[in-house]
């Protein structure tokens, strides 16, 4: 998932913890600003990912899998991610209707709390081929 910006900008590593999933990387050189910390667009990156995947794998009640176009990123950095840093997040969707996900989530540097996002993202075209694991995570 993510298509070729994501194959070259990340990459990015997913989990099933708990039957949550989490999205995660390594910051590494490429990745960060002059000062040697992850740039912010890299992690408004991961925030645009981590929430339509987290919709993607949550209850879907039988629906069809989606493309989840973003309408409304929120991000608040709370603190950098140095170069080495490990970067993940995990999130929630607070609410379905039937043309929108309204969802929010949590990213952590080495653990400590960096980025609080929030987003709203349209249900648009079925996404061809997608099972309820399409990242192969139940393996």
């Amino acid at each position: 998932m993510g298509g070729p910006f994501i194959r070259h900008n990340g990459p990015l590593y997913a989990r099933l913890l708990d039957g949550r999933l989490e999205l995660g990387f390594r910051v590494e050189e490429r990745h960060t600003n002059p000062l040697k910390i992850c740039h912010g667009g890299m992690l408004a990156t991961l925030a645009d990912m981590l929430l339509p995947m987290v919709a993607l794998y949550g209850p879907q009640d039988g629906a069809e899998r989606r493309f989840l176009p973003t309408i409304s990123l929120q991000v608040d950095y709370l603190a950098s991610a140095p170069l080495g840093a490990w970067v993940q997040g995990g999130g929630e969707v607070l609410r379905r209707t039937r043309n929108m996900i309204f969802a929010q989530g949590l990213i952590t540097a080495d653990g400590q709390p960096a980025l609080r996002v929030s987003g709203i993202f349209k249900q648009g075209p079925v996404i061809p081929g997608a099972t309820e694991d399409p990242l192969g995570l139940h393996r």
